[in-house]
């Protein structure tokens, strides 16, 4: 295995952990930018107020989304063991 078979690889791996990812992470962002605009606009600092509906929203994306996520996530496993035998000569 060269360095360039390395990077694709690590490079690969990050760019699917981005992928994978980035659903959670925006609809956190976004309902965590949502609440706090509400929050600012109504002077309410309760702590509650901005995590339960971000776990609320996580987890909705995360039952949306996970069929796909799971699916994603076993086609890049099926290509890294396909690439093994490649890598042991």
């Amino acid at each position: 295995m060269s360095v360039g078979d390395a990077s694709t690889l690590m490079t690969g791996a990050i760019v699917q952990i981005l992928m994978l990812a980035a659903p959670v992470l925006l609809t956190a962002l976004v309902v965590g930018l949502v609440i706090s605009i509400v929050q600012a606009t109504t002077s309410i600092q309760e702590q509650t107020l901005t995590f339960v509906p971000k776990i609320a929203a996580i987890m909705i994306v995360l039952m949306l989304l996970a069929g796909w996520m799971f699916s994603e996530l076993g086609d890049y496993t099926r290509r890294l063991f396909d690439l093994i035998p490649g890598m042991a000569g």
